[in-house]
């Protein structure tokens, strides 16, 4: 599974979502998990106790809801998109530490000084990112702590980088855009929180090919540069993988984190 590497300083009225995920929702189970390691390595910073108040924001179907929940935290789940969040609720119907909500991460419409950790699994990119870290600051008790991470494919795996160079075939001028950024400047431009601690935390996913296809139609950002032709890029990348025979594939990934306390 790999140790996580951690660098870092000692020391309701709803937003407009304009990334629909209505129709990614059910091929979003097929996206891999948070590395483990990383996860224990953001609550040991953050000393999050059992049965802390943690709200999830951008929860989806429950990819980091769900690993929270069975550290024995207390989970507010939040997630604007109706069918992601039923997903959710149904994937953790038998969780009694688990509240799904609808909101955003501009406006959660949850009580200030409510919780002791607020996450942004692979969602706080799609917020305005300065509008979410102040209401995240406005839910946060004090000392509480900010997190936000992304699973990134490592793209000097080789199998990877020939898909990277299928993908740009299509879209010479494919742009990952901020989630694959430095989160460190903007989360200090923001005033509200000491300098984050960056975890890096590789995990190997072993998935189907099937799967791994499927998962690449909730790929909203390829989404959206896709002019039309994601079905096409999709089939096109199952057509490589074919190729290289076998029906799984390891897949490596790297968990990257970023935590940060309020200053409050």
């Amino acid at each position: 599974m790999g140790e996580a590497v951690l660098r870092g300083n000692q020391d309701m009225d709803v937003a407009s979502v304009t990334w629909d995920y209505s129709a990614l929702a059910r091929p979003y189970l097929k996206r891999p998990n948070y590395s483990e390691a990383g996860l224990d390595a953001m609550l040991a910073i953050a000393k999050v106790t059992n049965n802390a108040a943690v709200c999830d924001v951008g929860a989806g179907i429950g990819h980091l809801t769900i690993p929270l929940s069975q550290r024995h935290l207390t989970v507010t789940a939040v997630e604007p998109n109706d069918e992601m969040r039923r997903l959710g609720a149904e994937r953790t119907r038998n969780a009694t530490n688990i509240l799904w909500q609808k909101g955003t991460g501009e406006a959660t419409g949850l009580s200030p000084s409510a919780f002791a950790l607020v996450t942004f699994g692979s969602s706080f990119n799609v917020t305005n990112r300065e509008l979410a870290l102040n209401e995240t600051n406005r839910i946060l008790c004090k000392s509480g702590w900010f997190s936000c991470m992304w699973n990134h494919r490592d793209l000097s795996d080789p199998l990877q980088r020939e898909v990277e160079a299928l993908i740009r075939g299509f879209i010479p001028d494919y742009d990952y855009g901020t989630r694959r950024e430095d989160q460190t400047p903007l989360i200090e431009k923001s005033g509200l929180f000491f300098t984050p601690y960056q975890i890096d935390a590789p995990i190997n996913h072993r998935i189907s090919i099937a799967d791994w296809v499927e998962a690449w139609r909730s790929h909203a950002t390829l989404e959206r540069q896709s002019a039309g032709k994601l079905n096409e890029i999709v089939d096109s990348i199952e057509r490589l993988l074919i190729e290289h025979g076998g029906s799984e594939i390891t897949v490596p990934y790297k968990t990257r984190i970023w935590v940060a306390q309020t200053r409050k």
